[in-house]
């Protein structure tokens, strides 16, 4: 495992983050608590040092056990969590308990360093926009926290490109605590970031961390087995979607690599700090992941997975980087150098 910088900051992590919502059984499908302590063991034993959960994963159990498994070394990690998101095992009459409040914020953090055991929270993700909390009060918020010790960093995780734009300028012009991180789905058939959010995140020197690096498993080629236990999510997945992550897989195995390792692999070369997050269920599932680390995709194999969405950018990226703009703007000698930059 190597190392990055997350975003504009100096803390080191490692270039793959290890998801944990799938640490407990309280959902249903989670992994018990033997194979939770397998998957981290084994990412650790990677060099990773990086782990993500949230307050209300598995109601509160992946936190539980993540503080456990930290506990001996724990300045050794570097633990994202997150709040705004009502833990269903906590007061559900509590008209506070969940969104991006003050209150929320505070009472979510405080319910974490007991849950995990731990006197802080490395990483602070506010979880999704609520679009109620003026952008300041999470700010101040936040920044209350990092005085307090209690936090030491902040970043978005699922919210609009304008409302982390707004974020970090403020939090420069006033000298809050600034953002250093962004969380977003990302993968091969799901691309809709690129148009706004991650041009966004490059521009403010945001690490950027995908999940859903597998489409929710349709890269697998999971749903295509005839023999498969796994259901169709109750027809969520559709005959057309399968037919893509058919179409993945078969290119997968031309290039020689497992699906889940091209798909990691994919958002792992995009441009930017990008540290994709492992969501895994079982250590067979990690163990594959890891894989990813052993080799990079070609140009070609890039370019051959980027023709298989038929993804178009459109407005603004599109427009703004068309030839005949570039033309109008700067004139025909700058199109090739803009253009090699934009695609790398």
């Amino acid at each position: 495992m190597r190392y990055k910088l997350l975003g504009k900051s100096g803390v080191r992590v490692s270039e793959l983050a290890l998801g944990t919502m799938t640490f407990g059984e309280d959902w249903g499908w989670g992994a018990d608590y033997p194979t939770s302590k397998a998957i981290f063991d084994r990412f650790v034993e990677a060099g990773g040092n990086f782990i993500d959960t949230a307050n209300n994963y598995t109601n509160g159990t992946s936190e539980r056990y993540v503080g456990e498994f930290i506990q001996a070394e724990r300045d050794n990690f570097v633990v994202a969590t997150k709040y705004t998101l009502r833990n269903q095992s906590r007061n559900t009459d509590n008209m506070n308990l969940g969104g991006n409040s003050r209150k929320s914020m505070m009472t979510s953090v405080e319910h974490s360093l007991k849950n995990m055991n731990t006197d802080y929270i490395d990483l602070l993700y506010l979880h999704m926009w609520d679009s109620t909390t003026p952008i300041d009060e999470v700010l101040r918020g936040v920044d209350d926290l990092v005085r307090q010790g209690k936090v030491l960093y902040f970043a978005f995780s699922d919210s609009p490109s304008w409302v982390v734009s707004a974020a970090v300028t403020k939090a420069e012009s006033f000298g809050w605590t600034r953002p250093v991180a962004m969380q977003i789905p990302y993968s091969v058939y799901g691309r809709s970031i690129e148009r706004e959010v991650l041009p966004m995140a490059r521009h403010y020197d945001l690490a950027i961390l995908p999940w859903g690096l597998l489409s929710g498993g349709l890269l697998t080629g999971k749903y295509s087995k005839k023999d498969s236990d796994e259901p169709r999510r109750q027809g969520e997945v559709s005959d057309a979607a399968i037919e893509k992550g058919d179409k993945f897989v078969a290119l997968a195995k031309e290039f020689g690599y497992t699906p889940s390792q091209v798909a990691i692999n994919w958002v792992r070369q995009q441009a930017g700090v990008v540290i994709p997050i492992l969501g895994c269920r079982t250590l067979a599932q990690l163990e594959d992941n890891l894989g990813c680390l052993d080799f990079t995709l070609t140009d070609e194999q890039m370019a051959a997975l980027n023709d298989l969405a038929d993804f178009k950018a459109e407005f603004p990226v599109d427009f703004l980087t068309s030839p005949t703009v570039i033309d109008l703007v700067h004139g025909k000698e700058f199109y090739e150098l803009l253009d090699n930059h934009h695609t790398k």
